[in-house]
């Protein structure tokens, strides 16, 4: 079925559609989430779960997504009802369309916190960020991290507005090579230091005894957040992806971008952890605060900790920001497909709902940070109800979208459209038939014993 519109705007070529893609799938969940996950749960044996899972389980899902969104032209809501609208397909599409609505607001609340220390490198306040309470003093303000947070949402809308090929595609070719190059010269760096040998072993060699069932529920969930998985992205930007594009070629360019990407974060971060702690397992087992409280501590110790720390948060930054962008033109898309509105509206109408939602995240610190919704503050909340429930959900409608509604045979058309190839058929359609609906079953009720307190994470 093809009822993609040729006068949609789309991306320029393969490379446009690949470096925003990968872009895309760059963000905090590599540079933030990836490392301190692999730290805790086995390191390299983490790694090379996630590696195994993402060529197969990754690999399935980024084609089902892409595929929906070029079959049809349209953005999720509107794919889903290509093939009829009925109650499943309308809560397939609307589920997929509403979850980067839910994360980016939360998500630019961090990008304002990468904003804020980015500014203290740069005016060279290293050993102010390295202090204990730093980092929490700061997030509990009255009005500061908001203040940061409108930074970062204002950078996403004015990219937005320039559209699909002069903002999306244009940022994402200036920005995907700088934070390559960044994230080489700082993961030297940090292994050049005494003692990171020890965290490059430990991340690299798979060790089996720092093997555990919670080592592949996190490498599973892990890959969502990093592949961009059941955001409803992959579909928007399918939309605008030309025929002429081989959807397994840029869906493989875009694993080895993720992969190497999340790989070189944690050459940055482990080994440097190693280095300055010893390998010690609390400074290991950091978790979230390690990028804004271990990392600076890191940096102080060094002697060019100033210049370090500025390249490594415009690392982070420009991370952050090509996720979001990609989130927010989801959103915006379904917007203007689902109700004809004009670019400008919808981006302002996102950019309503992104600073409302955002603020409670923001304020969750600090004045709202008494206000609890099942024990978690907003920003935990949000991140809770996206990533470990409605994501799996959404993979789950996807998966039953392909096999039920579209069917196997035509998604493998639309793959080899334009005389392409389709290397990995016979992994594609075992897994989304049979592999990937029983994982994000797993992921799911994992997630929801792991809050509840049934098992631990």
């Amino acid at each position: 079925m093809d009822t993609n519109d040729t006068q949609r705007k789309g991306f320029s070529g393969k490379i446009g559609y690949v470096l925003s893609a990968a872009g895309a799938s760059v963000g905090l969940g590599n540079i933030w989430r990836f490392p301190y996950l692999a730290a805790k749960y086995g390191g390299g044996i983490f790694l090379l779960v996630y590696i195994l899972l993402a060529v197969t389980f990754g690999y399935t899902m980024i084609i089902a997504e892409t595929v929906i969104g070029r079959a049809t032209g349209k953005s999720p809501v509107g794919a889903f009802n290509a093939y009829g609208k009925t109650g499943a397909t309308k809560f397939g599409g609307w589920i997929n369309a509403i979850i980067p609505m839910l994360i980016c607001p939360y998500y630019s609340v961090i990008g304002g916190w990468v904003c804020k220390y980015l500014f203290e490198y740069i005016r060279g306040n290293v050993q102010g960020l390295a202090s204990d309470e730093y980092f929490g003093l700061f997030i509990s303000g009255n009005y500061e991290p908001e203040i940061w947070f409108i930074v970062f949402v204002a950078m996403i809308l004015v990219v937005i507005l320039l559209g699909v090929e002069n903002g999306i595609e244009r940022v994402s070719r200036f920005m995907m090579p700088i934070l390559i190059v960044l994230a080489v010269l700082i993961s030297i760096y940090s292994m050049t230091r005494p003692g990171a040998l020890e965290g490059v072993k430990y991340f690299l060699i798979p060790n089996i005894h720092h093997f555990s069932w919670m080592t592949v529920i996190s490498a599973m969930g892990q890959m969502f957040y990093s592949l961009s998985i059941a955001m409803g992205i992959l579909i928007t930007f399918g939309s605008y992806m030309k025929k002429d594009v081989s959807i397994e070629d840029s869906t493989v360019q875009v694993e080895i971008f993720d992969t190497g990407i999340a790989m070189l974060a944690g050459l940055m971060i482990i080994p440097a952890v190693f280095a300055f702690s010893g390998g010690d397992p609390e400074a290991l087992g950091a978790g979230p605060s390690l990028m804004f409280v271990t990392m600076p501590k890191i940096f102080a110790s060094m002697g060019f900790g100033s210049v370090v720390g500025v390249a490594f948060f415009a690392l982070v930054l420009f991370a952050a920001l090509t996720s979001a962008i990609a989130l927010t033109e989801s959103a915006v898309a379904t917007f203007a497909d689902e109700f004809h509105w004009n670019r400008t509206l919808c981006t302002i109408m996102i950019g309503v709902e992104m600073f409302l939602l955002g603020t409670l995240s923001c304020l969750g610190f600090g004045p709202l940070a008494d206000v609890r919704i099942i024990g978690m503050q907003f920003l935990d909340f949000f991140d809770f109800l996206t990533n470990s429930v409605m994501m799996p959900i959404a993979a789950l409608c996807i998966c039953l979208f392909v096999t039920r509604r579209m069917t196997v045979a035509a998604a493998v058309e639309e793959v080899l459209q334009d005389g392409h190839t389709f290397r990995r058929k016979g992994i594609f359609e075992f897994m989304i038939r049979y592999i990937c609906p029983v994982f994000v079953v797993i992921i799911l009720v994992s997630s929801l014993a792991n809050v509840f307190g049934l098992i631990s994470m």
